[in-house]
């Protein structure tokens, strides 16, 4: 009989569960600070559920490209070896996934009632999809249709450059350019550290000392609220770059089987998300506008895709 260990691992959290044929059981979320690597993670979870029976497979998502045996954990000092890891926990199969190859993977398998749609547009059966999400970074994933069913493709999408298209961004991109960074990457500029980022600059281009240090958090708030102008801005500017950013995926794949919009941010902006610039700039592609705008983007609001894609990947056919 198959059973699964799952974990989603980020530079904080490191979320797990167990993976069975009737789906996702006993999630659990264990801060990573409190643990000296991934395998004592894993370990103490297992300790804490004591599940009747011990997995046999193991399936991880961890944020970064997986190019061989040893990883090392962005933003977290976890550093190890798949074999070992595998080994270590007593698994007969183990596999390292990108976090949203994994999130990629979920959905084939959401309900409706797991996304919602903004803007225009059906998708087409069996036509590659396309997966972007801001949280704490930008990530970036792929579908496509191998003849029987949807494979995901690994994706570092998150890190392609962002374009400007005002004298503003213009501007902005320039600061940063000049004052921190060498590449103004989509993540820079469209996340929660985007956001940050975005902040920090703005304030010192229009010369904002009157205004305080604020978290990702509370620059969303403050503009959502109508407190802050600056952050309004702000939050307007970040929603537009997500659009671009999902347009380009949209266009390089010809994504007619929809954009689907992962990560923490989103989700919270509730309302504001569908009535903000996003679909505006999606669709902004001049002679392939009317393409764009039969293209679908959905919002996932799944509580925990990435566990469906893992539990997907260990039950595979």
């Amino acid at each position: 009989m198959t059973t699964g260990l799952i974990a989603d691992i980020g530079a904080t959290n490191a979320r797990f569960a167990l993976a069975g044929a009737n789906g996702v059981e006993q999630a659990q979320i264990l801060k990573c600070d409190d643990y000296p690597s991934i395998v004592d993670a894993a370990k103490a979870y297992l300790d804490m559920v004591k599940p009747d029976v011990m997995p046999n497979k193991g399936s991880f998502a961890v944020a970064g490209p997986i190019t061989g045996d040893r990883f090392d954990m962005t933003n977290n000092p976890w550093s190890f070896s798949v074999n070992e890891t595998r080994q270590a926990l007593g698994l007969s199969e183990f596999h390292l996934i990108n976090d949203f190859e994994a999130i990629a993977m979920s959905i084939p398998h959401l309900t409706p009632n797991d996304i919602r749609q903004v803007g225009t547009g059906t998708a087409v059966s069996k036509k590659p999809i396309g997966v972007i999400g801001p949280g704490t970074g930008l990530g970036a994933g792929v579908l496509v249709w191998n003849g029987t069913r949807y494979a995901p493709v690994q994706s570092e999408g998150g890190h392609m450059m962002m374009p400007a298209r005002t004298q503003r961004e213009f501007d902005i991109f320039n600061y940063m350019l000049t004052h921190k960074y060498s590449h103004i990457s989509a993540e820079r500029v469209c996340s929660g550290k985007g956001l940050v980022n975005l902040y920090e600059s703005m304030c010192e281009m229009d010369g904002r000392d009157d205004l305080p240090e604020r978290t990702a958090e509370e620059i969303s708030a403050a503009a959502l609220d109508g407190s802050c102008e600056l952050c309004a801005e702000i939050l307007d500017l970040m929603c537009g770059f997500l659009g671009r950013a999902a347009k380009n995926i949209a266009l390089m794949l010809c994504a007619q089987g929809g954009i689907y919009i992962a990560g923490g941010i989103v989700n919270k902006l509730g309302n504001y998300f569908e009535n903000s610039r996003f679909r505006e700039e999606y669709e902004s592609a001049g002679r392939f506008r009317e393409y764009l705008e039969k293209v679908p983007t959905f919002c996932v609001t799944h509580e925990y895709p990435a566990f469906v894609g893992l539990h997907a990947d260990i039950f595979q056919d």
